[in-house]
């Protein structure tokens, strides 16, 4: 059994602690610097990048967590985790922690209303189908040398992996499937 943190400062977390539970892991709702310690790993969950990239700064969790990343630390980022773990946004000069070689469009399919599901074939998956959940998503617009695509959709990346990280620019908590969960503790945590 492994602890699991989700970063539970704005968003989608609950359903990232629902899906944690439901495979047999602990999970730990992180609000607080000293809680990154005595966990086995972090998702960094949907929401709005803007709002949870701020709070990390206004609890002071920001440096710790990006130096734990940066020193191995398994994460996975959800839609605005992606975003808050990308080196650089198209068109925007923001950067939150910067650790994954990704360059990331924010809203690029649009707005809530252009918010879609699909079902594809995940090659990273066994070729097992799961269901994508798109909501004002964002996706990655180029990869770095080291970082390795894991899915497309409509020849944009959706889903890479860069050694102790993982993002989807999807929400696989709003489904009732564990296959990234999965996927995420098999290849990242345990290995």
């Amino acid at each position: 059994m492994k602890t699991i943190g989700v970063l539970a400062l704005q968003g989608a977390f609950i359903e990232h602690v629902n899906h944690i539970e439901k495979l047999g892991h602990k999970a730990v709702e992180i609000r607080k610097k000293d809680q990154l310690e005595g966990i086995d790993c972090i998702i960094l969950p949907g929401g709005e990048s803007t709002a949870i990239g701020k709070l990390l700064v206004d609890f002071d969790m920001k440096q710790a967590l990006k130096e734990k990343i940066e020193s191995g630390f398994p994460v996975w980022g959800t839609c605005a985790g992606m975003i808050l773990l990308a080196k650089k946004l198209v068109d925007d000069p923001t950067v939150h922690l910067g650790c994954m070689d990704i360059t990331v469009k924010r809203n690029a399919y649009g707005s809530q209303l252009d918010s879609f599901i699909t079902v594809d074939n995940i090659k990273a998956l066994d070729d097992k189908p799961s269901k994508l959940v798109f909501i004002r998503a964002p996706y990655i617009e180029a990869i770095g040398n080291t970082a390795k695509v894991l899915h497309t959709v409509d020849e944009n990346i959706v889903a890479a992996r860069q050694e102790n990280m993982m993002v989807t620019s999807f929400h696989p908590e709003l489904t009732d499937e564990t296959l990234w969960l999965e996927y995420f503790i098999d290849n990242l945590v345990i290995n």
